[in-house]
Order: C-alpha cells, then structure tokens, then sequence
C-alpha cells in the first residue's frame, strides 16, 4: 500500500499565512497540516508516501517521502496533479488531499475496505459545516448513494439537504487492479471539452469520479461520522475539532 498526498495547491485563501509557505506547511494547534496527515498514514502501517508538490515546492520537504512536482500548479487542480505522480500510480494507493486532517482509523478503514474503487464520505458532515460557515447549504454539494453503497452522484450544487448523504472528504483509494482502467480513461478525455464548467486541467476531482461511476466501475462509499477537518480559510484555524 502507498499514500499519495496532493500538495501542489496556493492556498490562496489561506492568505497571509500562505504568503511565504505552502498550504499544507500552515499550522493548526502548533503542528503543520502534512505532519498530521505524515502522522496518520504512517499510524496506519503505510510507509511508502508520495507528496505531490507545487506551490513553493522548494519550502516542502519532509524525511522518509519521495516527491513529484506539479510544474503548473497555478493552472491546474487536483486530477492533474495526480497525473503528475502517474509513475506511482500502480498497486493499491490511498490518495489524499494537503488541506485536511483526519485519524488514522480513516486510513485503516480506507485501507481494508474491499472496492476498487472507495471514497471516503462523511455522513455527520453538517455539523462540521454549521461550525465553518452561516449556510452550510452554499458550500457543499450533491452526494447520493444506490441501496449497496456505492456513489451514484457527488460533486454539484444541491438544491436541498435531501440531495446530501454525506459529504466528500478528500480521501481516496484505489486499487493495482483498477489502475489500468483509470489511467486509460484519463488519457482518453476530450482535453478540449469542459468539465463541470472546468476546462481539463482545471477538472474537479470530483468530476473526474463521476466520470469512473459512469464510465468504468463502480465507487463505494465508506463511512465515517466525523473526526477529520478541512482547511479553507482563516477561521477554520480557529475551530477545536476532534481527530
């Protein structure tokens, strides 16, 4: 098993904190975002991490993690930073983002769920966003589950919380098996067609497992019920969570 973790982004939100650092080197409770995530992985018995660089690449360095660069990071979202790592991009792999924080026991149920293809999904998602933000309603998006617990829908604007089972983490495994198919259908995509309103570089995450739930296999959902926390803005470093 190895962990991938997407750094490459700006942190443009994060200002002036992110003015001379990564986002993922900003810290909360006295401790960088990356050593909680570093700290989580490696709690749940994987050692092999990839970090997936970008913004102020040279201010990231961390032992024991090999590194991947994402020379356009300023242009470019999470699903081509991924590609940036396509060399790893082999055997079972745990993707994660830079901008949250969870606990290991996500990671050793991330790892020992049996799809190809998982995501972690946070079925007490709404106190999180009632605490961060006036209407959590505005910020989150659409995510709808079939009887056996695969994602059917995730990543659009929701009308009403009935359109909400959960909410997107920001975690992600895939599986050796899975891998060739993946890589295939990235590879296949119409570079000049929008994506969600996103241009193929700039593809939601999201967008692009909506396109493996249409396209390819399915997505199972594994459920959690907090205990993780997400790094948007100045005022998210303010709330005591739990990991």
């Amino acid at each position: 098993m190895k962990s991938i973790i997407l750094a490459a982004g700006q942190g443009a939100r994060l200002r002036p904190l992110t003015d001379d650092r990564p986002k993922c080197l900003v810290e909360y409770k006295g401790k960088a975002l990356i050593d909680y995530i570093l700290d989580a992985h490696r709690f749940a018995g994987i050692s092999d991490i990839v970090i997936v660089k970008g913004c102020k690449a040279e201010k990231l360095s961390r032992p024991g993690v090999r590194t991947c660069i994402n020379q356009q990071y300023d242009a470019t979202n999470m699903v081509h930073t991924l590609f940036c790592a396509e060399d790893e991009l082999h055997g079972d792999v745990i993707i994660s983002y830079a901008d949250i924080i969870y606990g290991s026991n996500h990671i050793t149920r991330l790892k020992e769920a049996p799809g190809d293809f998982c995501v972690v999904i946070d079925r007490q998602w709404r106190a999180l966003w009632e605490a961060r933000m006036q209407d959590p309603l505005s910020d989150a998006e659409t995510l709808r589950l079939d009887p056996m617990g695969n994602i059917i829908e995730l990543g659009q604007k929701p009308k009403s919380y009935a359109e909400i089972q959960g909410q997107y983490v920001g975690l992600i495994k895939i599986s050796a098996q899975a891998w060739p198919q993946i890589r295939q259908m990235y590879h296949s995509l119409d570079r000049q067609r929008l994506y969600d309103g996103k241009t193929f570089a700039q593809m939601y995450m999201t967008s692009f497992i909506q396109l493996v739930i249409d396209n390819l296999m399915p997505v199972q959902a594994v459920m959690i019920d907090g205990g993780w926390m997400e790094f948007d803005s100045i005022s998210d470093l303010s709330l005591n969570v739990t990991i």
